[in-house]
C-alpha cells in the first residue's frame, strides 16, 4: 500500500500540518502561523492527536468521538485525497496518518520531505489560517489497526499468533537507559527495530528491508514509548507490504502502568544456583526459552517453590 509520497500539489490534495517538538510542544503551532503549506489544517500532537485527559500511556489515543470532531472542524470527507507533513524525518505525520487510517480514510499519505525541503521544491505556502465548512463526516473505524494492552497480553500469552515489536532505541529496549518513563525495559518478548534506523538525511526511507524482525504476512503489534514513533514503524511496514499490522497505541508508557504487568530487561549473567538442585531448575527454565527479567522472575518463584518442599 502506497504511504509516502513526494508532491507540491496544493490544489487537488488536503494538507495536514503536524509539526511539533516534544522538548517544546508550543513549537509547532507557532511554525504554522508563521509559515505552513498553502490551505493546511494544524493538528497539534497534544492537543488534538492525543487525550491527554486519559491514563492510557503518555500520549494516549483520543476517543472516536473526539477524532469524529476533528474531522468534522477540519472540513474533511471521507473521499479527500490527504497529505501529512511534518519537520521531516519524525513521526508526528505517521500519527496524523495513521488515526486517519483508523477512522477509514483510504485517500491518506504523508509526504517523505519536511516543511523546509518541500518550500525549497517550490510548494505554495501562506501564513493565512484557512476556514473549511465544517463537515458531517461519519468515520468507519478499522479496529484491525488498532491493538489494546489485552491483545498485547494476549500474544505474550500464546492465545494470539504475534510478534510484537519495540520502535525505540536499543539502549530503551535493553533498559540500559530510560530517559523518559519511571520504569525501564520492554515488553516481555519483543523484538527490536529502531525507528531512527529508518531516517536518513530528514527523510523517511520507506524502502527499508525488515524481514530481520518481521515477514510481511506475519501478525505483528509494533510499540515504542508513547505510540507515536510506533507509527513510524506501522507506516513503512504498509508500505513495505505488510498487511497484518497493529498499533498499540497506549504503547510501553501504558504497559508499565498496570503494577502487574512484567517488564523485561537485558542482564549481563544469569541469577545464580545456589546447589545442584536450584542449578537444574535454572538450566531448564533456560532451555525453555526464558530470558532476561522474565528468567529472573521465573527462577525466584520456581526457587520459592523448592524451598517451601524441604
Amino acid at each position: 500500500m502506497k504511504v509516502f509520497i513526494e508532491t507540491t500539489d496544493t490544489e487537488n490534495y488536503r494538507w495536514i500540518d503536524a509539526r511539533y517538538d516534544l522538548g517544546n510542544p508550543k513549537v509547532g503551532r507557532e511554525l504554522y502561523e508563521t509559515e505552513h503549506v498553502k490551505g493546511a489544517v494544524f493538528w497539534d500532537l497534544g492537543q488534538d492527536l492525543s487525550d491527554m485527559s486519559s491514563a492510557e500511556g503518555r500520549h494516549p489515543m483520543p476517543s472516536k468521538e473526539q477524532l469524529t470532531e476533528l474531522f468534522r472542524q477540519s472540513g474533511l470527507d471521507r473521499d479527500d485525497s490527504i497529505v501529512v507533513y511534518d519537520q521531516g524525518g519524525s513521526a508526528y505525520a505517521a500519527r496524523a496518518w495513521w488515526l486517519l487510517k483508523y477512522a477509514g480514510f483510504e485517500n491518506v499519505y504523508i509526504d517523505r520531505n519536511g516543511f523546509e525541503q518541500l518550500k525549497n521544491q517550490g510548494i505554495d505556502t501562506d501564513n493565512e489560517i484557512p476556514k473549511y465548512p465544517r463537515s458531517e463526516i461519519t468515520p468507519e473505524f478499522n479496529e484491525a489497526i488498532y491493538a489494546t494492552q489485552e491483545d498485547v497480553k494476549s500474544v505474550i500469552n500464546g492465545k494470539d499468533l504475534g510478534v510484537l515489536l519495540d520502535a525505540r532505541s536499543a539502549e530503551r529496549y535493553a533498559g540500559k537507559n530510560e530517559p523518559i518513563d519511571p520504569v525501564a525495559g520492554r515488553i516481555p518478548g519483543a523484538k527490536n527495530y529502531d525507528w531512527a534506523q529508518l531516517v536518513e538525511n530528514g527523510k523517511v526511507q520507506p524502502d527499508s528491508d525488515l524481514s530481520s524482525v518481521v515477514q510481511p504476512n506475519e501478525p505483528a503489534i509494533v510499540y515504542c514509548g508513547s505510540g507515536v514513533s510506533a507509527a513510524g514503524l506501522f507506516a513503512v511496514l504498509t508500505e513495505t507490504g505488510h498487511d497484518q499490522i497493529r498499533l498499540y497505541t497506549g504503547s510501553f508508557s501504558d504497559w508499565i502502568s498496570n503494577k502487574d504487568n512484567v517488564v523485561e530487561i537485558d542482564r549481563e549473567e544469569h541469577p545464580e544456583a545456589a546447589d545442584d538442585e536450584t542449578k537444574a531448575v535454572l538450566a531448564r527454565l533456560i532451555e525453555e526459552g526464558y530470558s532476561g527479567e522474565m528468567l529472573m522472575k521465573k527462577f525466584e518463584y520456581e526457587k520459592s517453590l523448592l524451598d517451601e518442599n524441604k
